[in-house]
């Protein structure tokens, strides 16, 4: 029967409460808001650490064997007692007890004399339990020479805490967690999961942005949307008075003028709002701020602009409005490079050291980025340098071709699953271009080939993206300065109609674009959205546009036609399924009949009717015979 007993010093508790605390059941969670990059990682030293420890743990479960330790082999010499002669056991003992005595074993480094004691302990137990009649009955009856062995088992607890008069209190603790603590901490996840929504807002955030944004939105009234948010996603603050913020608000609106003021009307008037509203204006205009308070608000709200945004772009592709969708996709932009949307040449102010009253003066006559470097290297301005070293990777993105595909098809038809092909690449920097080489007849054939097949393979794969190219082709870290955080340049692939003001197909965000090589056999990396094709029969004329969300102005955008035909017009070979129709005769046809599906007629054979009219009328004449016989 097994014994119990508790822990009365208290240290087995230490050694069990610390070994549960140290363990670590669930991976530790690095979250990036900067980058949405969420990152897993597990402590792999204790891993190690508790594998060594188990690995070489000594265990003590090993079945008494007599027979093993004196190295005798066993066979039965009746049906009750296993073993061999007395004689023999007896001469293994001598043997044995002769060589492992220890008066003739010589302890040394590996064999200590405490093992060579123990060992001869080993033998001659083992060749009593084989000869003793007692100690073989115990043996026989607990597989012990000793006689049965109470077990006894540690309970790593004080002994104070199940003594009677100490189970008030126990109870009382374990109420008050398992009854008081527990509840609140699992309601208060439970209502704060309730207060977010699937994209991680507020759930009032998400309902201002869904009664504020409009079809007709302008850029300014998304701006002020967006702003909205602050009331509820800014931590909250008692209301006091900053002269910082007033000082702040009266620049923008002299820099600004009636666009600040429109975007303050749709904003409204509460506190956290406004607050959010200059700040976020104070980063559009590059203004400086003093206060560290004010300048940690700024970077909060900065580095939860993208997850705002994200909320307030699936609301206004949610509705299929082209403008909000553009609108919003373009504010990233915005933000990132600190930029005001404005004239077009604001966007020379991305470069480095390019402030925002010198992008329109500086190089008047500059039409993009281009033009602008070589009018400061004309003019030998000393940050030239700098402009050059971000212009190397600042390519501009390309859309090499955009096309319907269905596959197995030539043509679209009502209601088929169409797939939006895009391939683009990024223009290389004009520092060191490349001339392709002129291709003969045969390579141009092998090339058109292979992409082919690498076009058919990609469309018949489930990723929305072909293999990511290797990282020296990818344009790397966007040169953004006043961004808190490094930031990976991306676009959205947005099919829009911009005469009906509609999204044909929601947008799908893309990264990873390679640099245009133009002697590599597919310089260009492809893209794809999968959607339903409109049911009706006709010509849609549609614009593939290609936004960034780090650059400003350097999107990109082309037309395209989908034409959908109906099914009559496939050649008659084509309409024919690899499944031939069902016979008419046979149940399958029946039921498809009933259906009103197609059936195959039953073919008559002439050749068979005309032999048996023939043997009718021969059998006809015989029997004419007969009878007048």
């Amino acid at each position: 029967m097994a014994q119990y007993h508790y822990d009365e010093a208290g240290n087995m508790a230490a050694y069990f409460l610390l070994t549960f605390l140290g363990k670590n059941p669930l991976p530790a969670v690095n979250v990036n808001p900067a980058q949405n990059n969420v990152t897993e990682s597990t402590p792999t030293n204790q891993r190690l650490v508790e594998s060594y420890k188990v690995a070489n743990t000594e265990t003590d479960h090993k079945i008494y064997d007599p027979f093993e330790i004196l190295g005798i082999r066993m066979r039965l010499i009746s049906n009750e007692i296993k073993g061999t002669a007395e004689k023999e056991i007896k001469s293994h003992y001598k043997k044995l007890s002769k060589l492992y005595h220890p008066d003739k074993v010589k302890a040394t480094a590996n064999m200590t004399l405490e093992a060579i004691q123990n060992r001869f302990v080993e033998i001659t137990k083992a060749y009593k339990s084989l000869t003793d009649e007692t100690i073989r009955e115990n043996l026989e009856k607990y597989g012990n020479p000793d006689g049965r062995v109470d077990v006894s088992m540690g309970i790593a607890i004080p002994k104070w805490i199940v003594e009677g008069k100490n189970n008030i209190w126990v109870l009382g603790f374990y109420g008050l967690i398992f009854g008081g603590a527990l509840p609140a901490l699992v309601g208060r996840w439970w209502f704060g999961n309730r207060q977010k929504t699937k994209d991680g807002v507020n759930a009032l955030t998400a309902a201002a942005f869904f009664k504020t944004l409009k079809e007709e939105s302008t850029f300014e009234e998304v701006l002020g949307t967006f702003a909205k948010a602050f009331q509820w996603e800014l931590p909250p603050q008692k209301p006091s008075k900053s002269p910082e913020l007033d000082a702040l608000e009266k620049q923008i609106e002299e820099k600004a003028g009636q666009k600040w003021l429109d975007v303050k009307k749709v904003c409204g008037v509460d506190v956290q709002r406004r607050k959010g509203l200059i700040l976020l204006y104070a980063h559009l205009l590059r203004l400086d701020i003093q206060s560290r308070s004010l300048q940690a608000d700024q970077r909060h709200i900065l580095l939860q602009a993208p997850l705002l945004l994200n909320a307030l772009l699936n609301i206004a592709t949610a509705r299929n409005w082209l403008s909000p969708t553009l609108a919003v996709m373009r504010l990233h932009a915005y933000l990132t490079q600190a930029l005001l949307p404005g004239p077009d040449r604001l966007r020379f102010a991305q470069l480095p050291g390019i402030k925002l009253d010198e992008a329109a003066t500086l190089a008047p006559k500059a039409v993009d980025l281009r033009q602008f470097e070589q009018a400061l290297i004309d003019k030998h301005d000393t940050r030239i340098l700098d402009v050059k070293r971000a212009l190397s990777k600042w390519g501009r993105v390309e859309i090499v071709d955009a096309s319907f595909k269905v596959i197995g098809e030539r043509i679209v038809t009502p209601s088929a699953i169409v797939f939006l092909v895009v391939k683009l690449r990024i223009s290389p920097p004009p520092e060191s271009p490349v001339e392709g080489t002129e291709l003969d007849a045969e390579e141009t054939k092998r090339r058109i080939k292979l992409n082919d097949e690498k076009d058919e393979e990609f469309l018949v794969s489930r990723s929305e993206s072909e293999d990511a190219p290797s990282q020296d082709l990818l344009p790397g870290w966007v040169h953004a300065p006043y961004w808190p955080a490094e930031r990976k340049p991306s676009w959205w692939i947005t099919l829009g109609d911009e005469k009906s003001n509609r999204v044909v197909v929601p947008p799908i965000k893309v990264t990873d674009v390679p640099f245009a090589q133009p002697n590599h056999e597919r310089d260009f990396r492809s893209y794809k959205i999968q959607f339903q094709a409109p049911q009706n029969v006709g010509v849609f004329t549609w614009k593939v546009q290609l936004i960034s969300d780090s650059f400003v102005n350097e999107d990109a955008a082309c037309d395209i036609t989908l034409k959908i035909e109906d099914a009559s017009a496939l050649p008659v070979e084509d309409q024919e399924d690899d499944i031939s129709d069902p016979d008419e005769d046979s149940i399958a046809g029946q039921m498809a009949a009933m259906r009103g599906g197609p059936v195959k007629k039953k073919q008559v054979d002439e050749s068979d009717d005309e032999s048996g009219t023939d043997d009718d009328e021969e059998n006809n004449d015989s029997s004419s015979d007969s009878d007048s016989d």
